[in-house]
């Protein structure tokens, strides 16, 4: 079963994402590669469960699909878009999962709202401290269940992700 869990922030996982992110850039035959750490444990200080998120961007993400093998390899399922039209998902580590990868086109606008909400957590620590308390009570209440915990940060993702991408679109004018 897996167990949702929201806990403090770790210093660790940035060194985690690194390690995974260089074991992806060696594994995959592929020239043109971004490989960003997302999430909350891209953020310091932000309670998270601890799945380390990462967003890779490529410039044909069709192409991905020729290297599933090699995912599998360094012990990713690949899920294929997953609900999401355009990327391409993994998850590493089972039910206790350690890892997800969120593939997609470079520079396509699924990217860049991942990146903008990181970005904007990191620059607005009330709204990730709102954000982590949200994550805790849900977590505390959701009996397990990753639907009712997702459904439950669903309305303050979306609204922030709102923010984020106009606050990204003002501060790169």
């Amino acid at each position: 079963m897996r167990i949702i869990e929201v806990v403090e922030h770790n210093d660790a996982w940035l060194r985690q994402f690194e390690i995974e992110k260089q074991l992806i850039i060696s594994r995959l035959p592929i020239n043109k590669i971004w490989v960003h750490h997302i999430g909350s444990t891209a953020v310091s200080g932000l309670a998270a469960k601890p799945i380390i998120d990462i967003l890779i961007e490529v410039e044909e993400i069709e192409n991905l699909d020729e290297y599933n093998e090699i995912f599998e390899s360094i012990g990713y399922e690949c899920k294929g878009e997953f609900g999401i039209s355009g990327r391409r998902y993994f998850q590493k580590g089972g039910n206790q999962r350690s890892h997800h990868i969120h593939a997609f086109h470079k520079d396509s606008d699924n990217a860049m709202r991942h990146l903008a909400f990181r970005d904007y957590l990191i620059a607005h620590p009330l709204v990730a401290k709102e954000y982590a308390a949200l994550k805790r009570n849900i977590a505390r209440n959701c009996n397990n269940d990753n639907s009712i915990y997702c459904d439950g940060k669903n309305e303050f993702v979306k609204l922030h992700e709102q923010h984020a991408v106009a606050w990204r679109k003002k501060i790169t004018a």
